[in-house]
């Protein structure tokens, strides 16, 4: 049935695409004239590179996200380890309120200790509402100020239409996002490419050398069953019914899709998987940049380093129509003046843009990779005599 519809869809696009060019498939996405998810409440389509949405569907209304809510909570775990907060070997012990949590589960015992590698496996891999809780813990030193952490990155990412109210997903009141506010938290988290080494797993073990260990089987289905999928959470309460964001890549080209709202689970892979085959048959990704290019230095004023290097955070591309040219994009490098140490990592220093006759299509920031203090007053003056005699 899914091959059926999805050859129905690429039919009346190609038939399309000769009477009227092609720029067609483009508008149909944006437009969202093919409802490629029509049991859903909400969906949506993104370009991982660029975050073009390809196709959405009530993309912004508000929404209980069950599980799906494990996505904010594995970004801010995975910003934990980029950061030297926490590492995948720390321990990390089970409370009283993180061994009873109900719901999916790995079933930590009180007093309990495993890794936070062995707890993000518990979180990707099975959904575990306890080790949620554990890790939130962990990091926050209590549940409630993670919850503050997962809000307040939920607004620097400019998720308007969501507010968290538990770290996990379980029922509860004033817990809410949308399929936009979705996509761009899995977008975020994504960014992050150790996390496909948790999320694409489809079968493992906890406590594998024990007398009592315990199977994980991945939630998501379609790790399994369509070739390129490697993440990233499914959901499901009675109030939110069967939910799904997920990732899939072929070649060059990452697409998230989100489905909220679905009656059945075979539906919300259904759906999942009309939206994937949509994506890699009618567009294409060509990247500009790949990740760790270095591109050009920006000055940084009073700073031990007197230059910083800009490095591409990941890959920058432009999304087209499948055999669409990309010879008429534009792309240009800005680095920001003036700037003034001392710098954090992760400060803005400059951008990538990439225009198509004279719009902008893609713009990435540059952010610092690393702190840079403050030089001292005797490093100034150094550097101020070596500038007036012309010393090197």
């Amino acid at each position: 049935m899914i091959r059926k519809f999805s050859g129905l869809i690429c039919l009346t696009l190609l038939i399309q695409s000769i009477l009227f060019g092609s720029s067609v498939g483009v508008a149909l996405a944006e437009e969202s004239k093919v409802d490629l998810t029509p049991e859903a409440k909400s969906a949506i389509l993104m370009d991982m590179d660029t975050g073009k949405v390809i196709f959405e569907k009530n993309s912004d209304e508000k929404l209980p996200p069950a599980s799906i809510t494990k996505i904010m909570t594995m970004l801010l775990i995975m910003e934990a380890i980029d950061s030297g907060k926490t590492t995948w070997t720390d321990k990390v012990r089970t409370s009283e309120k993180a061994a009873s949590m109900g719901g999916s589960q790995i079933f930590l015992e009180v007093g309990e200790e495993m890794t936070v590698e062995e707890m993000m496996k518990g979180i990707a891999i099975a959904s575990g509402n306890d080790a949620s809780v554990a890790m939130a813990e962990h990091i926050a030193g209590t549940e409630e100020k993670f919850i503050e952490m997962m809000n307040a990155k939920a607004k620097q990412l400019g998720m308007s239409n969501t507010f968290f109210s538990n770290t996990n997903g379980l029922p509860v009141d004033n817990h809410y996002t949308s399929a936009r506010d979705i996509a761009m938290m899995s977008r975020e988290l994504l960014k992050y490419e150790d996390v496909t080494r948790f999320t694409s797993i489809y079968e493992d073990y906890l406590r594998k050398d024990s007398d009592n260990p315990f199977w994980l089987v991945n939630t998501n289905r379609l790790i399994k069953f369509y070739t390129g999928t490697d993440g990233l959470k499914t959901g499901y309460t009675k109030e939110a019914k069967y939910c799904l964001s997920a990732t899939a890549k072929r070649g060059d080209m990452r697409v998230i899709a989100v489905v909220m709202g679905t009656p059945t689970p075979k539906v919300r892979n259904q759906h999942i998987t009309q939206m994937f085959d949509y994506a890699f048959s009618q567009f294409q990704t060509h990247p500009i940049y790949k990740k760790g290019d270095l591109l050009d230095e920006v000055h940084i004023d009073k700073g031990v380093l007197t230059n910083v290097k800009m490095v591409v955070p990941h890959q920058i591309s432009v999304l087209a129509n499948k055999g669409e040219s990309v010879d008429s994009y534009t792309t240009r490098v800005e680095g920001i003046s003036g700037l003034k140490a001392p710098l954090q990592r992760g400060d803005k220093i400059g951008k990538v843009v990439i225009e198509k006759d004279g719009k902008v299509e893609v713009e990435v920031d540059i952010v610092a990779t690393e702190d840079i203090p403050r030089a001292s007053m005797w490093q100034l003056f150094k550097r101020t005599t070596k500038s007036l005699f012309g010393l090197h």
